[in-house]
């Protein structure tokens, strides 16, 4: 492996980092999947389930990983050799690398359709199709379609490369603090749209009065999957990231804000998509579909729709572009890092590369539709082999690695760098993550592998027999 590279880029502000990070955090899982998700397993109860994991497993796992990069300065294959000089890690730091380039290979299809979606808004197709069916219809009808599909996919890999070519500084910081202040003013406006609406009552009740007989242990391991999803974690976004800070910068309090900011933005998320679907009498449980099949309807049927509707898939895009750079760096930075690549052929040649390796994921849904191998369209092979396998594998390892490879001995001079004052006021502090790092976040991440790959309910069916 390559030494260190004095002329590293860094961050040019604390607050550009945050951002960013926050940025890579807050993407279409908290748009998309957030609402839905809750709207499917009982609104309040499981949000306060979710915020519960996101404390035990998100936080602790999300500074580990945050200091991996800060400490080493390095990609995610870089740092692990380094702590470790072996092959194994570095490896495993190479799994970061690969579910960067599998999940931005479908990831930015989806963020196309979105991009597609303001288009439609601003056209006003919404109005010709009201119902969710018939707005279900419509949406088929667009991703059958190969040239709209690729079209905007296209579009979106090119908005990512622009702003990773651009740099650090330059690029990604820059464009995170524009982009989050506007994601934030228009998540703002649109629950305040939502709220206003007659019948908002109901949406409010739903997301914040608990119903338990909803919570089951597959729920706790949703919210428990979920928690670790929405905040990059497993994947190398939050190490690269980690790796432009500097040594007087707070990890702690860094984590403590991405969190903060990521789940904020998913509760006023579900504020303003509640409020409005209910105020319009149409189903909060309507899953994946709620996005671009239920939504639209809603718009169509409130007050002003048609502004707020263009307004919805904007701030849906920009949500997508900042969570889609930070996996493109992910790649790029470490073709600069260890192959000694210059960024801006990395940028352009490794997002050719995805988009290519998307095409067969974005023809799922037309050309390819009837390839499938174990029911699964090749769409969903690469979803399920990134999601359900590479980030909690990785995340999963990058806590074992922390805790008990690197070793609390070295960890923790590196994480009190920065924060000197919060462990001098808060000893306690201490205790409590390295607790949580070594024993509980190691366990429940296997579990939720274990059920993201459908194991973990054949081995309690064994049990039960």
């Amino acid at each position: 492996m390559n030494g260190m590279d004095q002329n590293r880029e860094k961050w040019g502000s604390k607050i550009g980092f945050v951002f960013a990070a926050a940025g890579s955090a807050i993407g279409l899982g908290n748009i998309w999947k957030f609402p839905y998700i809750a709207g499917e397993n009982g609104g309040a109860s499981f949000v306060l389930v979710y915020l519960i994991c996101i404390a035990i497993i998100g936080l602790p796992v999300l500074i580990a990983e945050i200091l991996l990069g800060r400490t080493t300065q390095r990609n995610p294959v870089g740092a692990f050799y380094k702590l470790s000089q072996s092959k194994f890690w570095a490896s495993v730091g190479g799994l970061g690398v690969i579910a960067g380039f599998m999940i931005l290979s479908f990831y930015a299809i989806i963020a196309g359709w979105a991009i597609g979606y303001i288009v439609e808004a601003i056209s006003g197709n919404f109005y010709l199709w009201p119902e969710p069916a018939a707005a279900a219809q419509h949406f088929r009808d667009l991703v059958i379609n190969p040239y709209w599909i690729l079209g905007y996919f296209a579009f979106f890999m090119i908005l990512t490369m622009i702003i990773v070519f651009a740099g650090i500084q330059k690029g990604i910081e820059r464009a995170s603090k524009i982009m989050m202040p506007i994601l934030f003013i228009l998540l703002i406006i649109l629950m305040i749209r939502g709220l206003t609406l007659e019948g908002a009552g109901e949406g409010l009740d739903f997301l914040w009065n608990p119903d338990w007989s909803k919570i089951s242990a597959s729920t706790i391991l949703l919210a428990l999957g979920h928690a670790f999803f929405t905040l990059s974690l497993g994947m190398g976004a939050m190490l690269t990231y980690g790796s432009y800070m500097s040594d007087d910068d707070s990890v702690p309090v860094a984590g403590l804000q991405i969190v903060f900011l990521d789940t904020v933005m998913a509760l006023i998320a579900g504020m303003a998509i509640f409020t409005a679907v209910f105020a319009v009498g149409l189903d909060p449980a309507a899953g994946p579909g709620l996005i671009f099949h239920t939504l639209p309807g809603v718009f169509v049927k409130m007050p002003g729709g048609y502004i707020f509707s263009i307004l919805f898939f904007i701030l849906l895009s920009i949500a997508a572009l900042t969570s889609s750079i930070s996996l493109l760096e992910v790649v790029v930075s470490y073709f600069v890092d260890e192959r000694k690549w210059k960024r801006h052929n990395a940028a352009i040649f490794l997002g050719i590369i995805i988009f290519l390796l998307g095409v067969p994921s974005a023809l799922s849904f037309n050309i390819l539709s009837d390839f499938k191998i174990f029911n699964l369209n090749f769409f969903d092979i690469v979803d399920f082999i990134a999601s359900n396998i590479l980030l909690p594998l990785g995340g999963l390892l990058i806590s074992v690695f922390v805790a008990w490879i690197w070793g609390f001995d070295k960890v923790i001079p590196n994480l009190r760098k920065g924060a000197e004052r919060l462990f001098d006021n808060y000893p306690w502090l201490l205790g409590f993550w390295k607790f949580f790092l070594k024993f509980l976040s190691p366990v429940l991440i296997f579990f939720v592998f274990l059920h993201s790959i459908g194991l973990l309910e054949k081995i309690l069916n064994l049990f039960a027999q």
